[in-house]
């Protein structure tokens, strides 16, 4: 699911710094930079086409999520990915998220509802044309509509980088078997969300996060 709460606001509109941060992140989550690689500012300045000052303020982001190692005079380090992570990962998110989609649900609004709709849609797409860019992009969306719904700043930003880091797991070790699961446990909480059943959401995204454990489980033991 997604965490930046200005999802609906068009990308050309963004500061150049959501910019640089928002296509680093893909390219992390989508293993274009490896995990365990080093890169360089320069180099990232080049690939994006954008300024020192914006990549640079995306960069020290990255940093605080746990996703890039700022090494002085050693280039950048693209964090290493170790599937027995996973499961940590997945566990420090359950109890924030659950708090995310029962405030949704509780406080959920017409826009907001469009914006879920609109995250259900572009996933029901991605599943039909098996577009796992696609869906990391939906999923993302709708991280940000719950941010947004949920009216609760602190869980949002505290659960933020964990959503990433598991997409980053899920992109590399389940998108090609996992598309139509992860998608009907993401619009079960949707449902549940926007019609304002407070249980339901609550207990839809346990049941995300039990199936996304399931998957961490079965790469540990691989």
């Amino acid at each position: 699911m997604i965490s930046d709460a200005v999802a609906d606001v068009p990308l050309r509109e963004e500061p150049a710094s959501a910019r640089a941060y928002r296509a680093l992140e893909r390219m992390i989550v989508t293993l274009e930079l490896p995990p365990g690689s080093v890169a360089t500012e320069g180099s990232l300045i080049t690939r994006l086409g954008l300024g020192r000052t914006p990549v640079r303020e995306a960069i020290q982001r990255l940093a605080w999520e746990g996703l890039v190692d700022v090494r002085p005079r050693a280039g950048l380090g693209i964090a290493p990915l170790h599937g027995g992570d996973w499961v940590k990962v997945i566990d420090a998110r359950r109890g924030a998220e659950v708090v995310l989609a029962r405030s949704a649900a509780r406080f959920v609004t017409h826009e907001a509802a469009a914006l879920f709709r609109d995250a259900a849609l572009a996933m029901q797409k991605a599943v039909v044309t098996g577009n796992v860019i696609a869906f990391l992009e939906a999923d993302k969306q709708l991280d940000a509509a719950m941010a947004v719904a949920s009216d609760n700043p602190f869980a949002a930003q505290l659960v933020a980088p964990l959503q990433t880091h598991s997409r980053r797991f899920w992109y590399r070790y389940q998108s090609d078997t996992g598309l139509a699961d992860a998608a009907a446990g993401h619009l079960g909480i949707i449902r549940a969300v926007t019609e304002g059943d407070v249980e339901g959401a609550g207990a839809a995204m346990g049941s995300l996060m039990d199936l996304l454990r399931a998957n961490a489980e079965a790469v540990m033991r691989a």
